[in-house]
């Protein structure tokens, strides 16, 4: 008799619907940005969130494109560093003084790529992601996450087709440490 109530009990169990195994169903939108960012950050319409592992510890991080007005005043309210891999190439490192540079094209001032390397299950969308990034000046049309081989090893960088009348392709990466730009050349597509 208690073989047929165990018996019972557990095809009871199985029928009822998994609702704490289900991933939460997530989306990345003003109010996401704003929680993680600040209110001087918005979406920009088109682009889609781009998903992959960048710093190369298993667990997915994010990549946005957004427009901030002016992210250093939510920077330390919202624990993030503003970063500028793009001037620091040219020599330029320190990011307080490159975040004051306007853009030439009224169009693109204010876009920056929003970076979370995720932590946990729960990778970028984690209630304490690992680290936050806000990428300024990097002059882009365009942006993807894809692999690139760096040193004889294959990593996943931002790609960007930049703007310009060059149409020159970069790539931004994780080295260990911190954001590096390269160009990788004029007429080269990002798709390859």
């Amino acid at each position: 008799m208690s073989y047929r109530i165990f018996s019972l009990v557990i095809l009871g169990m199985l029928a009822l619907p998994s609702v704490a195994l289900q991933p939460k169903p997530f989306t990345v939108d003003d109010a996401f940005v704003q929680k993680e960012f600040g209110d001087t950050c918005k979406l920009i319409p088109g682009p889609q969130p781009m998903i992959g592992d960048l710093d190369g510890d298993g667990v997915d991080d994010l990549v946005v494109v957004a427009h901030c007005k002016n992210p250093a005043l939510d920077q330390t309210d919202d624990s993030f560093t503003i970063i500028d891999p793009y001037n620091s190439f040219f020599g330029y490192g320190d990011a307080r003084v490159t975040s004051q540079f306007a853009s030439e094209d009224p169009m693109t001032r204010g876009l920056v790529l929003l970076v979370i390397h995720g932590s946990g299950p729960d990778a970028w969308h984690s209630d304490h992601p690992k680290a936050k990034f806000v990428i300024i000046n990097l002059p882009f049309k365009q942006v993807a996450v894809r692999k690139l081989a760096v040193k004889k090893k294959t990593i996943m960088a931002i790609y960007a087709e930049e703007s310009g009348a060059e149409n020159t392709t970069s790539a931004t990466f994780w080295d260990g440490r911190r954001y590096r730009y390269a160009p990788l050349g004029s007429g080269l597509d990002a798709d390859n």
